[in-house]
């Protein structure tokens, strides 16, 4: 598991966009979006980085959380 921030994801339906932009590149990906804290928990065979790729090409700037 590991966790992306994503700065500019401040309501439902950017958790949706956010979440289906991850399952498009990992379809059995779990997601776990906290939008307090503007986080998503992912448990995913593909690395982060792809991921965080994924987030950002649909639109919301992310990059791996070093809290995670």
């Amino acid at each position: 598991m590991f966790a992306i921030q994503v700065e500019k994801m401040s309501c439902g339906g950017c958790a949706a966009r956010v979440t289906k932009a991850i399952q498009a590149q990992d379809a059995s990906a779990k997601v776990d979006v906290d939008l307090r804290s503007k986080t998503v928990r992912v448990e995913s065979n593909l690395d982060a980085e792809a991921l965080v790729q994924a987030v950002t090409a649909a639109g919301y700037p992310a990059k791996v959380s070093v809290d995670a």
